[in-house]
């Protein structure tokens, strides 16, 4: 483009020479004017090209210019010497318009450059603000978490007498109920998950003992998946007859081969559920699902509530976030952190009956490169259906 240009102003100062060539010398109005449309392709040339564009058109312009002060030879020297000043005049437009437009691009070039490093240095400052509001959230959480693990040894210790209390007393009531009597199950139930809220004050306690190590995931007692989820399914019948939830479970058989922590994962499917009660309106619906796959099993538990927004969404983990009121916002945190603990992972998504889906995925217990591949296979199907 820019050689285009030059050659559109040099073929107008051959245009302005020819147009002095053919014109008689004594129209005077005519010479008058083509001399000054000289100045014209200079300038723009110093303009558009600098200096050296300047010069150079400046200096085809003057000799463009020489046939018109060869009319002048005769006609005496004052007249001769003012068409020569012409040319000192083009070659002095030229120069200093190219001087003034070479700073002006000069200047121009290094306010681009200031405003490319001001605007990386906002950038730059815009991260690091962002950073700093991170670990300034890091650090509350933290903060909050210390307190609360305080709290919880201490409060460890005042629970831990009135459980065993009411183990001692379903011990004892489970003795009166024979094997065939139908409230027998509620005491057993009732006798598993006092136990369970035992060892998990006992585990608080080990936990603030040993400084953060609590007992081993391989040393707890195994059950199949699906007898945690029958479990918990009957202690929140109550909770779903009272709002009329209608639940449905599918996928019964694939969870009887596979075993879990159950009291654990007890924990973590109660707080989903829960979540799910709390979200489904009266006389809602509530789906759980169990799927088989490859390297391990999925457990989807889906309501049709409103379901969650999506800029909530990547918050739904964080510790002391609820989107209840009165939530303490740790009981998604906790079940994640459970899950993970077992190499698993715990997702959210939308679920088809329009409310939220929460996905439990647990592997089998194997190592290698091969399950891993196929585990990241399986996590991208699980999110293409749920």
């Amino acid at each position: 483009m820019r050689k285009i240009l030059f050659a559109c102003l040099v073929l107008v100062i051959i245009g302005i020479g020819l147009l002095h060539y053919f014109t008689p010398g004594y129209l005077i109005f005519y010479h008058d004017m083509f001399r000054r449309l000289s100045y014209f392709p200079i300038v723009l040339g110093a303009i558009w090209f600098g200096v050296w564009g300047g010069l150079v058109l400046a200096v085809m312009s003057s000799i463009a210019f020489i046939p018109h002060v060869l009319l002048y030879i005769g006609q005496g020297p004052e007249t001769y010497l003012s068409e020569l000043t012409e040319i000192i005049l083009y070659l002095a437009a030229g120069t200093v318009t190219g001087i003034i437009a070479g700073r002006e691009s000069l200047l121009r070039r290094r306010y681009k450059e200031l405003s490319e490093k001001l605007e990386k240095s906002y950038d730059k400052l815009h991260r690091e603000t962002q950073l700093l509001l991170e670990v300034e959230e890091q650090l509350s959480a933290a903060q909050k978490l210390s307190a609360l693990g305080r709290l919880s040894a201490s409060l460890a210790h005042e629970i831990k007498n009135p459980l065993s209390s009411i183990k001692g007393t379903a011990e004892i009531l489970l003795d009166e109920f024979p094997e065939d009597h139908p409230k027998r199950e509620f005491v057993e139930i009732l006798l598993k998950e006092t136990t369970r809220l035992n060892n998990t004050v006992e585990e608080v306690l080990q936990f603030s003992r040993r400084g953060g190590q609590g007992r081993k995931k391989e040393d707890a007692e195994t059950e199949p998946l699906t007898r945690v989820t029958d479990r918990v399914t009957s202690l929140l019948a109550s909770q779903l007859q009272k709002k009329s939830i209608t639940l449905t479970v599918t996928g019964w058989e694939a969870g009887k081969t596979f075993f879990v922590n159950g009291e654990k994962l007890s924990q973590v499917f109660l707080n989903i559920i829960l979540n799910a009660i709390d979200a489904a309106p009266p006389k809602g619906e509530i789906i759980i699902e169990t799927r088989k796959l490859a390297s391990g099993i999925a457990v989807s538990v889906s309501d049709n509530g409103p379901g969650i927004p999506d800029e909530r969404k990547e918050k739904i983990f964080d510790p002391f976030y609820s989107t209840k009121d009165g939530g303490t916002g740790l009981g998604l945190s906790i079940s994640k952190k459970i899950v993970e603990s077992y190499g698993g992972t715990l997702m959210l998504s939308d679920a088809d009956t329009g409310g939220a889906c929460f996905t439990v995925f647990l592997p089998e217990r194997h190592s290698g490169s091969d399950v891993k591949k196929q585990t990241e296979s399986d996590f991208k199907d699980i999110e293409g259906n749920v």
